[in-house]
């Protein structure tokens, strides 16, 4: 069975780029008669402003993006990210490291760096090797890629004890039953690690689809960290309509006589993956 899922963190509103990626994932999930998962990575505090995760289910609701199955909470996770953690431990794939990132990209680890599997006396994160070069796999946009690994190992749980995107992600995508990852192109260069990962814990390797991403004024990826400005729900019809153009598809003439699901069920019918650029857009180009 398809399973596809969209699985923000809620440091802030969704913007147009954020609404790009779950739109993709929500209609390849539709299209193929799957199913579409909801799931908030909510595993860094400090970074998430009150209410941002609440807003962003409303935005996704407001948008006709539905999801019958509860939403998932990564806070409510952490014994199996625990649990996989000491799994890599136990195999000698994961040490102990108390190195700062300086340490690290200096090329070698710090004399007094434990680098063992026993938790040293001070606070330390668990790292994974992974060795260095690249990665090959197939992808539903891209076709075959190379990606890069630039280091010989990577956090899975930091020295303040918060675990990894990159270990919580592989863990709850095979609890989910995740058979397809739709997700930006900035995250392409993730995937080695979460390959590594699923081999190491003896998890199902799923389908990825990386999507362009869409660009500022300067050429920057829309983000949070970019000032992207928050959707506007009330125009879901038009932000719809944007992220459709971008994503290469078939748009119903802009007369405005249907309605947002209206638009879904004509965006689900005619949704074509080959269609897809590869490289990124304008988001400046996207007219409603």
């Amino acid at each position: 069975m398809y399973t596809g899922r969209f699985a923000p963190s809620p440091t802030g509103p969704l913007h147009l780029g954020s609404l790009l990626t779950a739109l993709a994932s929500w209609l390849w999930a539709r299209h193929a008669g799957g199913e579409w998962l909801v799931r908030i990575e909510d595993l860094d505090p400090p970074r998430e402003p009150p209410g941002a995760a609440l807003s962003i289910l409303a935005s996704l609701c407001a948008h006709g993006l539905s999801h019958p199955s509860p939403v998932l909470w990564q806070s409510t996770r952490c014994s199996a990210y625990d649990a996989a953690v000491q799994q890599l431990l136990a195999t000698g794939e994961a040490f102990h490291c108390t190195c700062s990132r300086q340490d690290l990209l200096a090329g070698e680890h710090a004399a007094q760096c434990p680098q063992s599997v026993d938790p040293p006396s001070e606070p330390a994160a668990v790292r994974v090797k992974i060795g260095t070069g690249t990665v090959g796999f197939d992808d539903e946009i891209l076709g075959k890629v190379r990606a890069p690994v630039s280091a010989d190992s990577f956090v899975v749980q930091r020295r303040d004890g918060l675990y990894s995107y990159h270990l919580a992600v592989v863990v709850d995508d095979a609890f989910q039953r995740v058979s397809h990852i739709v997700r930006g192109r900035d995250l392409l260069d993730s995937t080695p690690y979460h390959l590594r990962l699923q081999e190491l814990l003896g998890l199902s390797r799923p389908t990825y689809a990386h999507l362009p991403l869409l660009l500022n004024e300067d050429g920057q990826k829309l983000s949070k960290q970019a000032h992207a400005a928050a959707l506007d729900d009330s125009r879901a019809h038009e932000n719809i309509r944007r992220c459709l153009r971008a994503l290469g598809q078939t748009l119903p003439p802009a007369d405005g006589s249907d309605s947002v699901q209206a638009l879904l069920d004509t965006a689900i019918a005619r949704w074509e993956p080959r269609r897809i650029p590869r490289d990124d857009v304008d988001a400046a180009s996207l007219p409603g």
